[in-house]
């Protein structure tokens, strides 16, 4: 890991959270991500599973955690499993944690190694009556592979057929939704870090720049302020690119006139931030790119304010499509006529803006959370409005991350330039 050592009181926190939502008599386990081969020996880089870390902080592979607040002995209601170092491992890879190092980073007493799982848990597995296993519930979940998880979820209900099985995802997808001032401070850092990456990009673009040259210039900056990368797959899309909501290939040359759209950001500490900024690439918009600008700012700026406790989804998209609706109209994009003819299901302002407006964000740039439910203070929310223009091969989106408050919002990215008239100033600096 490249981020600094986070306090365990965190994870702590986090824990008994999770405790106070589980039945009488439960027992919870959560398991780490695989690490994913490529070809040959080759494998991907190492992402823990989000509920995992969020619960422990361990940041490696095989590793199995335990809740059991009702544990008959009094002691073992937390219980952590890890990889056991050795010599060889240390030559190839690096030290694994031990079992002080586990202590210090989760908050967790007593650890045990990963391998002696089922002869340390028999015994409190026929004590418990309820277990709950962990899943991915994400609405956009797609994922077509077996994950480590899935596969221990059906190694543990057959061995226990006869308990009472439940949903951790729930509980999680509840209290991972409301972010603790320690969690709001790493994502600041991510924020931060995004800031930095996009300031060095100001006085680098500029006609016959190439989008992956950009790409390199974020991960450099990224990378020497600690974070592991990128949040998500950088989108660099110059002139009709950025009409792709998810580009991702970044390899044309910027050309002059064009504007870019940068959907980028770094992590920290496994947490995300996600920007997205429009830049002319000569430094200078057109009076038609700025017209476009401003209109999805107007929108930006307004659907902000609307994130406060008590919105609900249905009402904020509604009022947002509003709002859209009046900037194409006044764009010339639509016509006063394709709106009263529209189909209730699919706006008319729809055309040009076909994505939502906001998702959660935190250990996953789409978050868990409950769209179903009010917002509530704690919550941290993209705001990320657009308007995509084909036939003219324009395409602006802007976005920042905001956390709701009790009184109204607080903008993690407030510091990143956003006005057509400081973006010009600082290119052409």
């Amino acid at each position: 890991m490249k981020y600094q050592a986070i306090d365990s009181t965190l994870f702590i926190e986090n824990r008994n959270k999770f405790k106070n939502n589980l039945k009488p008599n439960s027992l919870a386990i959560f398991v780490s991500n695989d690490i994913m081969p490529t070809n040959a020996d080759g494998h991907m880089g190492f992402r823990q599973n989000s509920d995992l870390f969020y619960l422990s902080g361990i940041d490696q592979e095989e590793t199995i955690l335990v809740i059991f607040p009702d544990v008959k002995d009094g002691k073992h209601k937390e219980i952590l499993f890890v990889k056991e170092t050795s010599e060889l491992i240390a030559i190839w890879e690096g030290a694994k944690l031990n079992k002080l190092q586990a202590t210090a980073v989760s908050g967790i007493e007593h650890i045990y190694w990963v391998h002696d799982f089922y002869k340390v848990m028999q015994p409190f597995f026929f004590q418990a009556e309820h277990i709950y296993l962990n899943s991915n519930e994400h609405a956009r979940n797609s994922n077509l592979t077996e994950t480590a998880e899935v596969r221990f979820n059906k190694i543990i209900q057959s061995k226990f057929p006869l308990h009472k099985f439940e949903r951790s995802a729930p509980v999680m997808h509840k209290i991972r939704a409301l972010k603790s001032t320690q969690e709001i401070d790493l994502i600041q850092q991510a924020c931060d870090i995004t800031e930095k990456g996009f300031r060095r990009l100001l006085s680098f673009i500029k006609p016959g720049v190439w989008e992956h040259e950009i790409e390199a210039e974020l991960i450099h900056e990224f990378i020497r302020n600690r974070s592991q990368g990128f949040a998500y797959g950088p989108i660099v899309a110059s002139g009709k690119n950025a009409c792709v909501l998810h580009y991702v290939e970044n390899n044309q040359q910027c050309k002059d006139g064009d504007v870019i759209l940068l959907d980028v950001a770094a992590e920290y500490a496994n947490y995300a931030s996600d920007l997205t900024r429009c830049l002319p690439v000569n430094g200078k918009f057109t009076k038609r790119q700025k017209e476009v600008y401003n209109a999805v700012l107007r929108v930006h700026k307004a659907a902000a304010k609307m994130l406060l406790p008590g919105q609900t989804f249905d009402k904020y998209n509604k009022a947002v499509g509003d709002l859209m609706t009046e900037e194409l109209l006044q764009l010339g994009l639509i016509k006063t006529d394709d709106v009263k003819k529209q189909n209730p299901a699919w706006p008319a302002y729809k055309k040009y803006f076909m994505h939502g407006t906001s998702h959660f964000l935190g250990l996953d740039v789409h978050d868990v959370g409950f769209f179903t439910e009010p917002m509530q203070a704690g919550m941290v929310f993209t705001v990320e409005p657009g308007i995509y223009i084909p036939e003219e091969g324009l395409g602006i989106r802007i976005e920042n991350n905001l956390l709701v408050t009790t009184t109204g919002q607080l903008d993690l990215m407030k510091n990143i330039p956003i006005e057509t008239d400081e973006i010009e100033a600082l290119m052409n600096k």
